[in-house]
C-alpha cells in the first residue's frame, strides 16, 4: 500500500547544510526560536521555514490575523538554502526571447513579471514596516554584465525586448560598466532597476523575527512525517507534534522526501564563494553593486561594502544531486572555479583570498513551471524555485497561503493556470541528461 493509500507520509531525508554561507558568517549571533516541544495546535502547519514558508506566514497573518499558524523550520533560519541565495529578488525573466513578444510569448513575460513583483511587494511591505536598512533590503537594481560578443548580443537582443514591453533599462557600454564594477574585463552592462538585492540570511532572519502571534515559529524541529487525523494533520516532529486543518510544504526539493512530485523534480546545486574583506582602495568602480551574467549559467558576482571592508561574492557551477546533499570536496572543486574567476575579473585584487564557501540547493521541474497546488486534501504544495528561490519562492508562498484560506487574487489565478510539472525520463537517463544538460549549458557560457 502506498503511502497516499494509507494517508500517511514520512520522510525519507531531511535537509543538510552545504558548507559555511558567508552570509550567515557574517551576521551577528542570533537567538533562534524554541524548538517544538509537545502537542500544539494550529490552524496551518507550514513545513519550511525558507522564502516559502516564510511568505506563506506572512501572507496568512494578513489574510486572517486570527489564524494559528505553526512553522516548522527543520534547522536555523538562514542557515538553510535561504540563506545560500545571492539575494537576487528580480522582477524581470532572467531570459527573453530574442523573438518579438506576441500572443503566448507576451502573455509568459507579463505571468512572469505579476509573479516576480507579486514577491517584491510583500517584501518590500515588511522592508518599509520594519525599517529595514540598505544593508539588509536595497531596492537598487540589477546589472547583467557580458564578458565576450556573445553576450554583448545577448544583452542588446535583451534590451530590444525589454523595449518593445516598456520597461525600464540602460545599456553599458565596456567604460560604464567598467565604471560602475572596477572590472576592465566586462566588454558590455545591461541595468535594470526593478530589482531588489538582499542580504539573504538577514532578510530570512528579518521575516521570521517580524512574525508575531498567533504565527509561532519553531526551530530545529524538521517535520519527520505527517498523517491524516480527522478531517485535518498531524504533523510529527522528533519532540512534538502539531494537529491542524491544513499544511503548507515549502521544502521546495524535499517534498519529494515526503513521496510528492517523485520524478518531477531535478536537485541542483550552485555553489559561491565570498573574499575575504579588502581595501576598497584597491579596486575602482562603485562600492555596492549585483550583476547577473549575460548567459545562462555565467558567473554572478556581487560588491558589497561592509564599512570597514568590501568583499566580492562569485557564484558559478552546478551539479545535479539527487540526494539533496553535496561533499566539501565539491564545494572545494567548484572553489577552485571562483577563484580563477575572480582573479580574471579584478587583477588589481591579488592576494585577495577567499573566506567562505557554500553551495545552496535548486529544485528544477522539466517544463519550469512551479510544483504547486492541493497535492493531497489540505495540503498545499509551494515548492520547485526554478532557479529563483529569492522571487519565485516568495511568490509560491504567497499564492499557497490564498489557496489555503480560499482567497482569490490575480496571482492566484495565474499559479491556477500553470500546467503540473511534467515527468522526468527514468533513471539513469534523467541523471545521465542532466549532467549533459548542465556541463553543455556552462560550456556554453564560456568565459561569461
Amino acid at each position: 500500500m502506498t503511502q497516499a493509500a494509507k494517508n500517511v507520509f514520512i520522510a525519507s531525508k531531511h535537509p543538510k547544510r552545504a558548507g559555511v554561507s558567508g552570509w550567515v558568517a557574517t551576521l551577528a549571533p542570533r537567538t533562534p526560536q524554541p524548538a517544538l516541544n509537545g502537542p500544539v495546535i494550529a490552524d496551518v502547519t507550514i513545513i519550511g521555514g525558507g522564502f516559502a514558508g516564510l511568505s506563506a506566514a506572512r501572507r496568512i497573518s494578513r489574510l486572517d490575523p486570527n489564524a494559528r499558524v505553526a512553522v516548522l523550520e527543520a534547522g536555523i533560519v538562514g542557515e538553510g538554502p535561504a540563506g545560500a541565495n545571492s539575494g537576487f529578488i528580480i522582477d524581470l525573466p532572467h531570459e527573453v526571447s530574442s523573438d518579438d513578444f506576441s500572443g503566448e510569448s507576451e502573455a509568459k513575460f507579463r505571468q512572469s513579471v505579476l509573479i516576480q513583483r507579486s514577491a517584491i511587494a510583500l517584501a518590500t511591505e515588511m522592508a518599509t514596516e520594519n525599517g529595514w536598512g540598505k544593508d539588509v533590503f536595497d531596492p537598487c537594481g540589477r546589472y547583467s554584465v557580458a564578458i565576450s560578443a556573445e553576450g554583448d548580443r545577448h544583452l542588446e537582443d535583451y534590451a530590444q525586448q525589454l523595449s518593445k514591453m516598456g520597461e525600464d533599462h540602460r545599456l553599458l557600454s565596456a567604460s560604464e560598466i567598467d565604471a560602475v564594477t572596477g572590472s576592465p574585463v566586462y566588454t558590455s552592462g545591461l541595468f535594470m532597476p526593478g530589482t531588489v538585492i538582499v542580504q539573504p540570511a538577514a532578510y530570512i532572519r528579518g521575516v521570521a523575527d517580524c512574525l508575531k502571534e498567533p504565527v509561532t515559529l519553531y526551530e530545529r524541529s524538521p517535520a519527520l512525517s505527517f498523517e491524516r487525523l480527522g478531517t485535518g494533520w498531524l504533523v510529527k516532529t522528533p519532540q512534538g507534534s502539531v494537529q491542524a486543518a491544513k499544511i503548507i510544504m515549502a521544502n521546495n526539493g524535499h517534498a519529494e522526501s515526503f513521496g510528492f512530485f517523485r520524478g518531477r523534480l531535478l536537485h541542483v546545486f550552485t555553489y559561491a564563494s565570498l573574499t575575504e574583506e579588502f581595501d576598497p582602495s584597491r579596486l575602482g568602480g562603485e562600492r555596492k553593486w549585483a550583476a547577473t551574467p549575460a548567459l545562462p549559467m555565467g558567473t554572478t558576482v556581487r560588491r558589497i561594502s561592509t564599512g570597514a571592508g568590501d568583499r566580492i561574492l562569485v557564484r558559478s557551477r552546478y551539479s545535479y544531486n539527487p540526494s539533496i546533499a553535496v561533499s566539501d570536496a565539491a564545494i572545494q572543486r567548484a572553489g577552485h572555479l571562483h577563484d580563477g574567476k575572480f582573479s580574471n575579473r579584478f587583477p588589481t585584487l591579488g592576494g585577495v583570498g577567499m573566506q567562505y564557501r557554500w553551495a545552496g540547493a535548486m529544485a528544477l521541474t522539466r517544463n519550469h513551471v512551479p510544483a504547486f497546488g492541493e497535492i493531497e486534501r489540505g495540503v498545499f504544495a509551494a515548492c520547485g524555485c526554478n532557479g529563483l528561490g529569492a522571487s519565485n519562492s516568495t511568490a509560491s508562498g504567497i499564492a499557497a497561503a490564498e489557496l489555503a484560506l480560499g482567497h482569490d487574487s490575480e496571482l492566484g489565478r495565474v499559479y491556477a493556470r500553470l500546467a503540473a510539472p511534467t515527468a522526468l525520463p527514468p533513471q539513469p537517463f534523467t541523471a545521465i541528461g542532466a549532467k549533459i544538460h548542465l556541463a553543455y549549458r556552462e560550456w556554453s557560457a564560456g568565459s561569461e
